[in-house]
């Protein structure tokens, strides 16, 4: 096992003490967290690559397999196992938990089957793999729910943290920043790529590699693709079109489990044309617009429907949808174009804290809208100095939308079809940045990438010889 902290840091004991000092004032149960276990893919030894739960890492620090910590007034008490005597042939020599609790702080280590004498009134979350899962709930004795379910002393700390994980600390700062660098590193690589490239699959080579290379690893499942109206496309098998757009949904993730989440599209020849053009502006006038927006105490679903409203203006002036853009919003018919919303919490998760439901991503209180415009909106909340929120409007033609016959009937008045028809060549446009909110305003962690067309057609033209 490899010890990895945050570069250039000296105060990784500090700062994860700090966080657990935190979470003691928010609760007072005891909590274990567990850090969950390698899955096997075919066979026992054949496994995928280990991911750590990202509350365990939020206090441990460390992707620490198969442990489990306890926190108590601000304390930590480290529960693993030391790797047997005949690891050391295939893993090489490793650190003992000894060494491992000194770099995180922990106040007592012991060997992971302690842990049960120390169980008694404790709150945990729920790991999502199963064999781990089967360990919490017969050391607990009792049932733990997931997501929306979570009840009693584990609502009580799954709310704890939210309240903790919602606003970033220099710490984890520093390894956001990280992964936007890589992140950004990685997309002008596909960029360059995509001129020599001739399937969707060697750009996300490209784009892969150069996470790989920086010791990170996929935050994700990259998203490389022609067919950008399938909002969460992992095929890349197809072949390049000079016609075609490339929509690349790709971010890194550091090595303690810091996420980027960017979105970028550009023209496979290196030229948008007129349509592709005109749709990619209005989605960028609703991308720069939103962060425009970005302050402390901003509602998040505002945020949403300025996007929309953006959206909807530019598709009445393009003469797709005919109408008042604000009524148009008011019925959804901007949803036909733009399903879902416009982003996110980012931090350790890409979709930050997703594992608790909508506990992270709604204020108390609110539930989601049945609306056709608002139901996939996954941030419901005032915006708070700290959060780290992604921008990503959009513009699709996703077939199973726009052939709904209930859809044609509701919006048959205020869609012109013969005027979309003329912009087949655009199948799904996406932009997403990563967007502090600071004390004043926002900084957007993803600048260095550019969003302009002339800028990404130089880059993709770049290497032409």
């Amino acid at each position: 096992m490899t010890i990895l902290v945050a570069d250039n840091d000296q105060n990784l004991a500090a700062s994860l003490k700090q966080r657990r000092v935190e979470l003691g004032k928010l609760i007072e149960h005891p909590v274990i967290l567990w850090s969950g276990n390698a899955i096997s893919r075919n066979f026992v030894a054949n496994t995928f690559p280990f991911r750590a739960s990202s509350h365990f890492l939020y206090f441990a620090g460390l992707p620490l397999i198969n442990a489990a910590i306890r926190l108590d007034r601000g304390k930590l008490e480290l529960f693993m196992d030391n790797p047997p005597p005949q690891a050391t042939l295939w893993h090489g020599e490793t650190p003992q938990r000894e060494d491992i609790g000194a770099t995180i702080g922990a106040d007592c280590v012991y060997p992971l089957a302690e842990l049960s004498a120390k169980t008694d009134h404790a709150a945990t979350i729920a790991v999502q793999d199963w064999k781990t899962y089967q360990q919490q709930c017969q050391l607990l004795n009792r049932s733990i729910a997931f997501a929306n379910q979570i009840e009693g002393i584990d609502l009580e700390l799954a709310q704890a943290i939210v309240k903790l994980r919602s606003h970033h600390d220099d710490l984890a700062l520093q390894e956001l920043r990280q992964a936007a660098a890589v992140s950004v590193e990685a997309h002008l690589a596909g960029m360059q790529a995509t001129l020599q490239a001739k399937t969707e699959a060697q750009i996300r080579g490209a784009m892969e590699g150069v996470i790989l290379a920086h010791n990170m690893h996929c935050a994700y499942n990259s998203i490389v693709t022609v067919h950008g109206e399938v909002l969460h496309n992992e095929s890349y098998h197809h072949q390049l079109e000079p016609q075609d757009l490339l929509l690349a949904d790709v971010g890194a993730e550091t090595s303690n489990g810091w996420a980027a989440d960017i979105t970028r599209t550009w023209s496979v020849s290196g030229k948008f044309t007129s349509t592709q053009k005109d749709i990619y502006e209005i989605v960028l006038a609703a991308h720069d617009r939103c962060i425009a927006q970005i302050y402390p105490g901003v509602e998040y679903q505002d945020i949403h429907l300025l996007a929309a409203q953006v959206i909807a203006e530019g598709l009445v002036d393009l003469g797709i949808l005919k109408g008042n853009p604000e009524d148009l919003v008011a019925m959804d018919a901007h949803a036909l174009f733009f399903p879902h919303g416009i982003g996110h919490l980012l931090g350790l998760d890409v979709h930050d804290m997703e594992d608790l439901g909508d506990l992270a991503g709604y204020e108390p209180g609110r539930t989601r809208s049945d609306r056709f415009g608002l139901g996939y909106l996954r941030l419901n909340r005032p915006l708070e100095p700290g959060m780290l929120v992604t921008i990503e409007p959009g513009f699709y033609q996703v077939p199973a939308i726009l052939n709904n016959p209930d859809f044609r009937t509701k919006y048959q008045d205020v869609v012109n079809w013969e005027r979309l028809a003329m912009f087949q060549d655009v199948r799904g446009i996406r932009i997403e940045d990563d967007v502090l909110v600071t004390n004043s305003g926002a900084e957007v962690l993803t600048a260095e990438l550019p969003t302009q067309v002339k800028d990404i057609e130089n880059l993709v033209l770049s290497l032409r010889d």
